[in-house]
């Protein structure tokens, strides 16, 4: 009876012992799981903030190179526009006389005439020597300051250099020629001043 009650009893505790290994693997089991799903769900998190990351970082590398097109094409305007000021600057300099000049072109032409009347007549001709030795003196100030008359007769006609005012035959000049200057032509260093007044021969 004794022998009973003992393999009872140890037969009791081996199953218990064996439900207490079995509660033990599957907690075990449980808890292995747990940490696997954790596992996953970190590297889940971490590869949408890796994606994140690379597209914020494409929206600023495309955002920097939007202002540095807009920087390179600001530098460009500016260079433009000192290089379009400094050009005005010399043009301004260079042609600052032309308003006076232009203004004193028909003084020029009634001494040129005054000295062109002047020689045909012998009484007066020691007054055209002063009037002359004058307008070359005037001719020479204006010549420093750039202005040239212009070389018309023999030479093709230039609508920009040459007003015709007349056609006329000619057996000395091929068509289109200027045969005859009616009033001078002057230049300003390259700029036409004002353009001669000149016969073409047809």
């Amino acid at each position: 009876m004794k022998e009973n009650q003992q393999f009872q009893e140890n037969e009791n505790e081996l199953n218990e012992n064996q439900h207490i290994e079995e509660t033990a693997e599957q907690e075990n089991a449980a808890a292995g799981a747990g940490s696997d799903a954790s596992s996953t769900e970190e590297e889940n998190l971490e590869t949408v903030n890796a994606a994140q990351l690379q597209s914020e970082v494409q929206r600023l590398q495309a955002l920097a190179d939007e202002y540095q097109q807009r920087a390179l094409r600001t530098q460009a305007d500016f260079d433009n526009f000192r290089k379009r000021t400094q050009k005005e600057k010399e043009d301004f300099a260079k042609y600052a006389s032309s308003k006076l000049i232009t203004e004193l072109l028909p003084i020029i032409d009634n001494f040129d005439r005054a000295i062109s009347a002047a020689g045909d007549n012998a009484e007066i001709e020691s007054f055209a020597k002063g009037v002359s030795m004058i307008f070359r003196q005037l001719e020479g100030v204006l010549k420093a300051e750039g202005l040239e008359a212009m070389d018309t007769v023999g030479q093709p006609f230039n609508p920009e250099f040459h007003q015709a005012i007349m056609q006329v035959e000619s057996d000395e000049y091929e068509e289109g020629t200027v045969v005859e200057e009616v009033q001078k032509g002057y230049m300003l260093k390259d700029r036409v001043l004002r353009p001669a007044m000149v016969k073409v021969s047809m």
